[in-house]
């Protein structure tokens, strides 16, 4: 697919130096159409979709305020830390949003696994379906955020190729 001149312009301000000093697409040589189909396929194999993975993000991260910068028990098995720092960073899709700077941590003890992500993550994932670029400092794998979060599957079961009764 084609690449369009706005996800060409979001790709040069992702670049080192413009945003941030690492930029958001990490060795990844790929046009920026391309990192987001991949991922874009890689959630719906995972019978989600950016939205809940964001939501729950949000969720976690609302749950987590409570602590103040230490970790908080919320739902059975899951730890969360919110620490905020001064500033905001613009998206680079040019949407006109500011997202402040708090990072999120979420210990899954059922898993003992945890990750971290930031405000600036969910934004990124909810409204453009982007998780970075392979090898970004930054980037966050969707199976791994669906996995350690608990993300709910899609409900909706997919229509069989065939009509079992033969018509």
């Amino acid at each position: 697919m084609k690449q369009s001149p706005d996800l060409t312009k979001a790709q040069e301000r992702m670049k080192p130096g413009v945003i941030t000093s690492c930029g958001f697409l990490g060795p990844d040589k790929r046009n920026l159409i391309e990192i987001l189909l991949e991922d874009e396929a890689l959630v719906q194999r995972l019978n989600t979709t950016h939205k809940k993975i964001a939501e729950r993000m949000k969720e976690l991260r609302d749950k987590g305020l409570a602590g103040l910068g230490m970790f908080e028990k919320v739902e059975d098995h899951f730890e969360v830390k919110v620490d905020s720092m001064r500033g905001r960073l613009p998206s680079p899709f040019d949407d006109r949003t500011m997202i402040d700077k708090q990072n999120t941590t979420v210990r899954n003890l059922k898993l003992n696994k945890e990750v971290t992500f930031a405000d600036f993550n969910i934004h990124m994932i909810e409204f453009h379906g982007f998780y970075q670029g392979k090898g970004s400092l930054f980037r966050i794998d969707p199976k791994d955020l669906v996995e350690i979060l608990e993300v709910r599957k899609n409900e909706e079961k997919p229509l069989p190729d065939y009509y079992p009764d033969g018509k």
